[in-house]
């Protein structure tokens, strides 16, 4: 049996791209890593892990399901944060403000849908809404402060979730490559 690594999630917008594209920028030489391709940006509603295609099978019901049940709401984007924490940043994000309960929902019911099928992630937390934009290797802590300042109340546009979709991602030496595996509309 064929086995995917996937996530539950969806791209986002030209607008986030672009932000990205400027953060990277400013922080030229102040923030070494991976920062994330802008066809690759998206928000993670639940991370799956390795999964059977039993198992994608399942998901894809799910989304179905809960497709049926969310209609479309907007979000708006606003302010950078890190993962774990400034003293050893791993990763930098744009957060969520407006829309965040409803992202939060959705998740949630992302992962009962999911649980009660018994696929149950390795490890997982519990859901922040955020689009992660780089993958922090080094810092400059100063700057890095500075830039988290700087932009904590910053908005950095909206959009319109509409859609959610089983992604699967290939693990390569430049990094992931990201597949629709099956996409649903909210309120469809």
């Amino acid at each position: 049996m064929k086995v995917v690594r996937a996530f539950v999630g969806f791209f986002t917008s030209k607008t986030i791209h672009e932000v990205s594209e400027r953060l990277k920028e400013e922080a030229d030489l102040k923030l070494m890593g991976k920062w994330v391709e802008p066809q690759n940006l998206h928000m993670t509603l639940q991370f799956l892990g390795d999964i059977t295609e039993q198992q994608a099978i399942d998901v894809i019901k799910n989304l179905q399901e809960i497709s049926k049940r969310f209609i479309p709401f907007k979000v708006k984007y606003k302010g950078l944060g890190v993962f774990p924490d400034v003293r050893n940043p791993r990763v930098l994000w744009i957060g969520v403000s407006e829309g965040a309960n409803k992202l939060k929902n959705l998740a949630k019911e992302v992962e009962r849908r999911n649980a009660r099928r018994g696929i149950i992630p390795k490890g997982s937390k519990s859901f922040v809404p955020h689009v992660t934009i780089c993958r922090i290797k080094r810092a400059d802590k100063k700057f890095l402060n500075f830039m988290l300042k700087k932009y904590k109340t910053v908005e950095f546009g909206e959009e319109e979730v509409n859609k959610l979709a089983l992604i699967s991602s290939t693990l390569t030496s430049v990094g992931p490559i990201y597949s629709v595996v099956e996409e649903f509309y909210l309120g469809g």
